[in-house]
């Protein structure tokens, strides 16, 4: 008799559940459900999304490693600076003392020899003979105006010596260098004339040779280090103005009050009027 009244509980449960399911509010759970079930994805568009995740990330890493070693350079270039500012100072006064000592006991203080020359082409090549314009070709002095470093020896001076009637040059001082290199310095890269904007092009090009920034390039020609000729040819020819005010004769040597040939520390004058 119990077990019968159990069975007819059970079958009144049932019966209730069977009529809520019915019911409107259980049939728009259920359409609701089955709205937010996804269709499956492509294998393809899958795929995608996961690779372009992944770039973005490596991008992100590479983001992220660049400007830490910005931050590192601009420490390194810094110390570079002040480094080389000490040591021209240093320079330049230890010059000073040895000309005050040798005017003090009445002596005469010879200068240091020159070892860089700065030249500066001033005419054409109309009616020049094929050695003449060979020279300039290999001092990189294809127009007018252009201007090169170069490392003083005795097979550049004979070469100077055989265009000295087409080129002005002498003994480019610190202020002299370190303008042309900032304003009018472009780097040869791939046989492309590109302006030097960024430490990173010199860090490309020259970092076998510990030449990693500006004051290095500047450092490395002025004082024609170890790696002048690889730091001389990675800067493009300069391209300079005619001066302000004119030349005063250029078929004339400059100890004659022409323009040609060498006039030493006086070339820093005329590329002041130029640059």
């Amino acid at each position: 008799k119990s077990s019968c009244i159990i069975s007819f509980f059970f079958f009144l449960f049932d019966k209730r559940m069977a009529s809520q399911a019915d019911t409107p509010i259980a049939e728009a759970h259920n359409a609701s459900a089955k709205k937010n079930v996804r269709p499956p994805v492509p294998e393809t568009l899958r795929k995608m999304i996961q690779a372009r995740r992944e770039s973005r990330a490596r991008l992100h890493i590479i983001k992220e490693r660049v400007a830490l070693r910005r931050k590192e350079m601009r420490k390194i270039v810094i110390r570079r600076a002040e480094k080389y500012h000490n040591e021209y100072k240093a320079r330049e006064r230890h010059l000073v003392t040895e000309r005050r000592r040798a005017k003090r006991n009445g002596a005469f203080f010879r200068e240091p020899e020159a070892k860089l020359a700065l030249v500066v082409r001033i005419r054409g090549i109309n009616g020049v003979d094929p050695r003449t314009k060979k020279i300039l070709q290999l001092l990189r002095l294809r127009q007018i105006n252009n201007a090169v470093f170069v490392k003083l020896n005795g097979a550049t001076a004979n070469m100077l010596r055989l265009v000295e009637p087409y080129v002005a040059f002498g003994t480019p001082n610190l202020k002299t260098v370190r303008e042309l290199i900032y304003k009018r310095g472009f780097a040869k890269i791939g046989g492309q004339r590109i302006a030097i904007t960024d430490n990173w092009l010199i860090e490309k090009k020259l970092k076998k040779f510990n030449v990693v920034c500006i004051e290095d390039v500047i450092h490395e020609i002025l004082t024609v280090g170890p790696h002048f000729k690889e730091v001389n040819k990675f800067l493009w020819p300069f391209k300079l103005n005619c001066p302000r005010g004119g030349f005063s004769n250029k078929k004339k040597h400059f100890q004659e009050g022409g323009d040609a040939g060498n006039r030493e520390f006086k070339i820093n004058e005329l590329v002041q009027r130029m640059n």
